[in-house]
């Protein structure tokens, strides 16, 4: 897997490549009959984009994200994460990648029951290379970050549905990766509590965290800078778009 390497001392560093780059990607389940789960289709997410995907059930959603996560390889076409082109990399080159480039956020938090936050966060550390001496102050500092400073050691039924989500989120988050990859992030929070939430990915786009949300919520669509819909297997990227977002389609 080759990355691009430092700029020349003296040169103009070029921009970075889009974190995400689609290029006829699709997926069709084998059969038979043979079962088209995603049309191929073109995106482009650059650095510092809030994209958001929307769709009724059963549209194509879930192969998405698991295509953008490299939790399954497409069918047809190329996908470059970061400029890497994911389909040239092998199995151990691909965990690897999700591990320091993607950060998830998923609707029932996936939390180790008996472990605490701190531990639920360094946990995320163990398989990406950090340094053991570096673990549990990058994984306060997470927690820190999305308000938890306080909550520690609590274990998960001690927390609140959104202290939950917030734990989540730092575990997502601790590794710095490029991308935050949020599925139906509010789906099991109340209305005050999932407005929370949606501050404190509002707050991370503005620290230049590039996000991609999944979501069949309207409201939760909206606070994405552009807004992606699927249906029955066709991705297409709204032409209305938020007026912050600079992006035309």
């Amino acid at each position: 897997m080759t990355e691009p390497g430092p700029a020349p001392e003296g040169a103009t560093a070029p921009p970075p490549p889009p974190v995400i780059e689609f290029h006829g990607v699709g997926l069709t389940y084998p059969g038979p009959p043979p079962v088209p789960a995603l049309l191929p289709c073109d995106l482009t997410v650059l650095t510092g984009d809030y994209v958001t995907v929307v769709g009724p059930s059963g549209s194509g959603k879930s192969t998405f994200l698991n295509i953008a996560g490299l939790l399954d390889r497409p069918t047809s076409g190329r996908y470059l994460l970061d400029g890497v082109d994911t389909g040239a990399v092998g199995d151990a080159g691909r965990t690897a990648l999700r591990g320091r480039r993607i950060g998830f956020v998923f609707q029932s938090f996936h939390l180790l029951p008996h472990r605490s936050a701190l531990e639920n966060v360094t946990l995320a550390l163990l398989y990406n290379g950090t340094p053991r001496g570096q673990r549990l102050a990058l994984a306060r500092e997470a927690l820190e970050r999305v308000g938890l400073g306080h909550r520690l050691d609590a274990v998960p039924s001690r927390l609140s549905g959104g202290e939950r989500q917030r734990v989540a989120i730092a575990r997502a988050v601790v590794a710095r990766p490029s991308l935050l990859l949020c599925d139906e992030p509010t789906g099991n929070l109340d209305t005050v509590t999932a407005e929370s939430v949606l501050s404190l990915l509002d707050q991370l786009h503005g620290e230049g965290m590039t996000l991609l949300v999944i979501t069949h919520d309207r409201e939760v669509a909206a606070r994405g800078r552009r807004t992606v819909t699927i249906r029955d297997g066709v991705l297409r990227e709204r032409e209305q778009q938020h007026e912050e977002s600079g992006v035309r389609t």
